[in-house]
């Protein structure tokens, strides 16, 4: 196991060298699609969507998640698929001016696939949290700007030489990546508790935790037995029988609108399907306690 302290040559003060955002799909390369290679470490993270590179004369299919460590002198070339329907979102991240002991300069510790590590739920959130920090650093002109970028890129560096050295820890009866599952879970339930009566956009939701809206579809219907959506308007109508109940002497309109619903007719549909009773019958008879 490597000592921690002696990992590296150096003082860890890498160069940044840029970062950005780039989205492929079947009718265009995307940029930098030509095979090539570089004098300093390239980081891609794949944020959303499928892909393929060609890596060393080798063809590598990516997926979300994953994370590409294209060393120096790594030839590299991304290869649109065609008919793809589905783009894919890649973050990339250019560093110089490390050295870790036992590599050339600039160089990080590959896993067992070559340059692909295929990140668990943990170090993905990670990872999508400091590109997120990045992306909304790298558009804000503010000063300081490099230097903010640059402590990403610390942390960034840091997550990917942890993962490769350090051994992972598992105890039994406890599975991190569930427990990350549920908490994304959790932070969507908070969120539609808070803001019921706003728009909410799934694929808003998604975007700001940097994954896709099928993932988080998925991921929350395997975790609750019911889409995101339809929480949603479980949430919003339970909140509408409490108004209604509770005799609140707003119009229909103004119910639906207080919940989140701007057609009053599609409101009191969903509202009938789910209780039997109209919400007018449900204001004339507070007492009552609808099927």
């Amino acid at each position: 196991m490597c000592d921690r302290k002696s990992i590296f040559a150096e003082d860890l003060n890498p160069t940044f060298l840029f970062a950005w955002k780039g989205i492929r799909d079947g009718k265009q390369a995307g940029g930098r699609d030509d095979y090539h290679s570089h004098d300093f470490l390239e980081i891609a993270m794949v944020l959303a969507g499928k892909g393929r590179y060609r890596i060393d004369d080798k063809l590598y299919e990516v997926s979300e998640g994953d994370l590409l460590i294209f060393n120096p002198g790594t030839r590299h070339q991304a290869v649109i698929i065609e008919g793809n329907e589905t783009p894919s979102a890649e973050f990339f991240i250019g560093a110089s001016d490390f050295h870790i002991k036992g590599l050339a300069r600039n160089c990080l510790p590959l896993p067992r696939e070559g340059c692909i590590l295929h990140t668990g739920m943990e170090l993905r959130q990670r990872l999508l949290r400091v590109c997120s920090a990045m992306e909304a650093e790298n558009v804000s002109y503010r000063k300081g700007r490099y230097y903010m970028m640059k402590s990403y890129l610390v942390q960034l560096l840091l997550l990917i030489i942890r993962e490769q050295y350090e051994p992972e820890e598992k105890h039994s009866g406890f599975s991190l990546e569930s427990t990350n599952k549920k908490y994304v879970v959790e932070q969507i339930m908070n969120y539609f508790e808070d803001h019921y009566s706003e728009k909410i956009s799934l694929d808003r939701i998604a975007e700001n935790m940097y994954l896709s809206p099928f993932y988080v579809s998925k991921l929350f219907k395997s975790e609750t037995g019911s889409t995101p959506i339809r929480h949603l308007i479980d949430i919003r109508l339970s909140k509408a029988r409490e108004l209604l109940e509770n005799g609140w002497e707003g119009s229909i309109q103004e119910v639906a609108a207080r919940v989140g619903y701007e057609d009053a007719y599609h409101f009191s549909k969903l509202f009938k399907k789910k209780y039997g009773l109209s919400p007018s019958q449900v204001r004339k008879k507070p007492g009552n306690s609808p099927a």
